[in-house]
């Protein structure tokens, strides 16, 4: 993607912008009262059906048709075409050197919006949307769209304790850090099936079986995953010890850590989906709200296969 095509995607989002203006612009003349109370009660009306969440969803196909025909075009290799290695530090531990380069089509979008951490899909859904991270305040997404305009849509959260990683499996990370066990994402429950509203379908086996890969791009490579648990739970209280809670799970430090977040999910899942996992797998787990009790969640968990 070249300059053109990223003025073409600032060109569409000033054409949403101005079309009201065009359309007031080629309205017959009326009484200036009339057109403040019809200005007001149209503004009053887009407010309430989420008419900034549109402008989001219209964001979000803009950048999808722009973005979908690039492929991933990973570089490992510096200027002089030798790859930098892992250099100590003073105080003899080693510290990974990011060598790896961002792919074309993910650079695009961080360029748009440094807040990126990657992008989602699931072919066969709505669901394809770019994935914002900000560590320094975790719920800055929650209520605003792409562009930091406000959104009842939100966007697709990664858990700011998620370590999504920066380098490629390809080079066994060497190229940059390496990720979490187990990468977290929230999404809103949309009424109309938008954000992560179509998650509910995963009750069922038979939706699983036809939309059982989750695409997950990091910022450097594309990744795959395959669904290996759906089940519901819910948000407890701080002083429940006794209880399961996956969102708390992000890194095994050991096997018995990885066992007991694997356990759990194959054990509350609603179905099996024929999927295992053994220690050293990653997952990247699917968060929304449920409401089977309160604050209840549906959560769908991929295991990595790419």
């Amino acid at each position: 993607m070249g300059k053109r095509d990223i003025d073409s995607i600032r060109g569409r989002r000033q054409f949403l912008e101005n079309y009201r203006v065009e359309l007031t612009e080629w309205a017959p003349p009326v009484s200036v009262a009339f057109l403040v109370v019809l200005i007001f009660l149209s503004a009053m009306i887009q407010y309430r059906v989420g008419f900034m969440g549109s402008n989001y969803i219209a964001t979000r196909d803009n950048l999808t048709e722009a973005l979908q025909n690039i492929g991933p075009e990973v570089e490992n290799e510096t200027d002089e075409g030798k790859k930098d290695v892992a250099k100590p530090s003073s105080d003899g531990i080693t510290v990974p050197v990011q060598t790896a380069q961002k792919t074309q089509k993910m650079a695009e979008v961080y360029t748009i919006n440094d807040d990126s951490a990657g992008w989602i899909k699931i072919d066969g859904t709505v669901i394809d949307y770019p994935v914002m991270q900000t560590p320094g305040d975790e719920q800055y997404y929650l209520n605003r769209d792409f562009d930091g305009r406000y959104s009842a849509y939100g966007c697709i959260i990664a858990d700011t304790d998620s370590t999504i990683g920066t380098g490629t499996a390809a080079e066994d990370y060497t190229d940059g850090t390496r990720p979490g066990t187990n990468i977290i994402l929230h999404g809103h429950n949309m009424k109309n099936g938008t954000m992560f509203g179509s998650l509910d379908k995963y009750r069922t086996q038979s939706y699983e079986k036809s939309h059982s890969r989750i695409k997950f791009s990091s910022l450097y490579e594309d990744r795959e995953y395959e669904i290996c648990a759906v089940f519901l739970s819910q948000v407890y209280k701080k002083n429940q010890t006794d209880v399961f809670k996956y969102y708390q799970f992000f890194n095994a430090e050991n096997e018995d850590e990885f066992n007991d977040f694997y356990d759990n999910i194959k054990k509350l899942s609603m179905y099996d989906t024929g999927v295992t996992a053994e220690y050293g797998d990653e997952f990247i787990t699917l968060s929304v709200c449920a409401y089977h009790v309160d604050n209840g969640r549906l959560v769908v968990v991929g295991k990595r296969i790419k």
